[in-house]
This record gives structure tokens, sequence and C-alpha cells, in this order.
């Protein structure tokens, strides 16, 4: 078993969609609710963009890292915050990781919601898994519960 943390890197193809959706969000058009998630570097303190799903659950809303502890995680862990764009809307955020045992139903709800897109980077786990297959995939993938600020 390793001991890094999980982490999926997208495919060519993927990473060639990403950039398209998140070109289509800086311009105003959201595929199916996705936006432009901007997270400083940690290390370069240059604006990370990607593009995301926000989701929402139970009168929050939360970012969910289909792929992993990926580089936005760990900048988002250490600025605490972000910005969501959608063309000339943007609000900034802060952000909260939530701990392992609470991400069951955020998990379980953005597996219905995004599942047909995400499914492959849960190895297995969909949103028809028991809840311990669940709670046993939850520290693969952070999940952070986020504030707008503007």
């Amino acid at each position: 078993m390793s001991s890094q943390p999980y982490y999926l890197q997208g495919s060519p193809l993927a990473i060639r969609l990403n950039s398209v959706i998140g070109w289509l969000a800086r311009h105003g058009v959201s595929l199916l609710g996705s936006a432009e998630l901007s997270v400083k570097g940690r290390k370069s303190g240059r604006m990370q963009r990607i593009p995301v799903n926000p989701h929402k659950h139970g009168g929050e809303q939360y970012l969910v890292s289909a792929r992993g502890h990926s580089q936005w995680v760990r900048n988002m862990r250490a600025a605490g915050g972000g910005e969501l764009r959608i063309g000339r809307k943007v609000r900034t955020f802060t952000a909260v990781e939530l701990p392992d045992a609470e991400k069951l139903l955020v998990l379980r709800t953005y597996l219905e919601r995004w599942g047909w897109e995400v499914n492959q980077y849960f190895q297995g786990v969909t949103a028809k898994s028991t809840d311990e297959e669940i709670l046993a995939a939850a520290p693969d993938h952070p999940v952070f519960r986020i504030s707008t600020t503007s």
C-alpha cells in the first residue's frame, strides 16, 4: 500500500476538456453548474485556475476533489478559500475541510449528481454503494464546505 495520498492524474483528453470547460466558465458559460475555481498557489503565490463542480447539499455548498489530493486541494488547505467564477460573476469564499466522518451524505449526493462524470475516480464506489464503502473512500476525496464572502 502506498504512503502517498490518493491522486489520479488526468489523461491528456481530460486535461484538454478541463481547459475548454474552464475557458467557457471564464467567459460566462456554465456546463451543468460548473464554475472556474481560482485558489492562490501555496508556493508560487499565483492564482491557480481549474474547473470544478460546486455541489449543494443540505443548504450548504461544497467542493469535492474527485481525483483525490490534487494541487488545488493542497493550495486550498493553505489558502483557506478562493474564488468561483462564471463569466463576470466572481464569488469569493472561505473553505473549511470536512473530516472524513462527516463526508458520507455529501459524497453520496455528489455521486448521485456527478457520478456520470466522476465515478471513474472513485475506484468502484458509486452513489449506490453502502455507507461503509463510501466512508472507506472518504479519505481519498477531500471535501470543503465553502461560504461565500462576496
